[in-house]
């Protein structure tokens, strides 16, 4: 099975989208990943669903990533002696503290002390998304009198949202712990980190993965995005999860955010995932409006490795159609002439290294040649990551002996991932790499394709040959004998 189409599709999967016969069509629709959310269902569950995908993925002949998503801490008010809540007013005095009684019109438990001991006069709390706002007046080690800047309903257990201070609050709960090393036990192929604050808490995340999954950050907090350079460098992927962004930031900063945020995972060769809020009209409509298609768009444009669908597939009433809309949205851009004008206008000139420059090398060959495939032999991935990062106009075909490597891969860009044996000389590299594009589709025999390698081969970080091939194998025979 190819797509027709470049950036990749990860469908979260849930109520909605519980059983073989519903996961494959979404695999079928579009979905190149598939997200478990450790927020909601029990380890069972999530067993279940991982069998199914690993099923899919054997019945179809194509690799599919997996990513699951940890939780993170949640911070929540108590509960409140009205079991309905209570009505907060512009204006009026509202006390957050750790006396476990319950909640009035007045005060109510916020049972984290690690609130307090960060917040100053000034801060903001925000409650139930953000559709709450309070001002710190004054504060200590037990409390926070707060003024109501933005008055609405609060009730028992509602989210809490500290914006503008960095909270000694580590990204990995007693819970995440549990579910992390669930996760990499079941063999997830991505570990998606909530709460991240600091690089500090990605590096705990991976020392306790120990290379069993890879690392994808979520920026969803300010800190994180004032941090992101040093987060990224310690990542393997990153996620632009804007539906926290938009609460604890002003709503019209996200879109420069996100921008910046692509651009520089795109720079760092890291894929990066663009979620939130894409569809949301589809978990109860056939259709999206035009708005969230042009988001979508928005995303292909900027040059995202992936797109993310949450409760449109996980629990909305029509998974597959979402799926299939971002589909067809992701090929009509990307047939867009315009679309190759910002690609290639954003890409990012980086030449530091010899695979760096065998990857560029290629691209440009294969552009100003009737070059039909870019081909890579890659043991980690990371050759294939730098192709991607060229965004070049020809198809690449990622070709690995390792069944991992080409499950993440499913997250990169461009790459149409590719089980093959492993090389031992480079002739033998040509002919599987002339036979998976002529297999795929991508090339015929009278086509030529470009490829690029390391040698000694099965050997990470040893990118170093680049070589245009025919697809005619009596042409490789004739040039290699050998």
């Amino acid at each position: 099975m190819r797509r027709l189409r470049n950036v990749k599709i990860v469908a979260t999967l849930g109520p909605a989208s519980n059983d073989y016969t519903m996961i494959r069509a979404l695999f079928e629709a579009g979905a190149d990943v598939f997200r478990l959310n450790m927020s909601h269902g029990t380890h069972d569950d999530i067993r279940a669903r991982h069998v199914i995908i690993r099923q899919v993925e054997q019945d179809t002949g194509r690799p599919i990533a997996i990513l699951a998503d940890l939780q993170g801490p949640k911070l929540r008010v108590g509960s409140f002696a009205n079991p309905a809540g209570e009505e907060l007013v512009e204006g009026a005095a509202f006390r957050m503290d750790l006396d476990a009684t319950p909640g009035d019109i007045s005060r109510v438990q916020l049972p984290h002390p690690e609130i307090f001991a960060a917040l100053e006069p000034g801060s903001s709390l925000l409650v139930n998304d953000g559709k709450i706002r309070l001002r710190v007046e004054t504060c200590g080690k037990d409390f926070a009198n707060c003024t109501v800047t933005v008055g609405g309903a609060i009730s028992n257990r509602k989210g809490v949202n500290v914006p503008d201070v960095l909270l000694p609050l580590a990204a990995l709960s007693d819970k995440d712990r549990k579910d992390l090393e669930f996760a990499c036990e079941l063999g997830v192929d991505w570990l998606a980190l909530s709460f991240v604050q600091r690089p500090e808490d990605v590096i705990e995340a991976r020392d306790l993965a120990k290379g069993r999954a890879a690392i994808l950050s979520k920026i969803e907090k300010p800190a994180a995005v004032k941090a992101y350079d040093a987060i990224l460098a310690v990542s393997d992927g990153i996620m632009v999860a804007r539906g926290d962004l938009g609460v604890e930031l002003p709503v019209y900063s996200v879109p420069p955010i996100q921008k910046r945020l692509v651009r520089g995972a795109r720079a760092a060769a890291k894929p990066v995932i663009v979620a939130t809020q894409m569809l949301e009209s589809m978990i109860e409509s056939p259709m999206p409006t035009r708005a969230e298609v042009s988001d979508v768009a928005t995303a292909i444009y900027e040059g995202a490795d992936a797109i993310m669908l949450s409760a449109e597939s996980a629990a909305g009433r029509y998974p597959i159609e979402a799926v299939a809309t971002m589909n067809n949205v992701a090929i009509s851009v990307e047939s867009d002439p315009t679309y190759r004008q910002v690609i290639e206008s954003s890409r990012t000139v980086n030449r530091s290294t010899v695979a760096d420059a065998i990857v560029a090398a290629a691209r440009e060959i294969a552009e100003a040649a009737d070059i039909k495939a870019i081909c890579c032999f890659s043991q980690s991935g990371t050759t294939v990551s730098l192709v991607a990062r060229e965004r070049p106009r020809v198809p690449i075909l990622a070709l690995t002996p390792l069944m991992g490597t080409a499950r993440r891969m499913c997250l990169t860009w461009g790459a149409h991932c590719v089980i093959t044996e492993e090389q031992d000389r480079f002739k033998g590299a040509v002919i599987s790499a002339v036979r998976a594009a002529r297999d795929y589709g991508f090339a015929e025999e009278k086509d030529q394709i470009v490829l690029t390698a390391g040698v000694p081969f099965n050997v990470q970080g040893t990118t170093n040959i680049l070589r245009v091939a025919p697809c005619d194998e009596r042409l490789i025979y004739k040039a290699d004998p050998e």
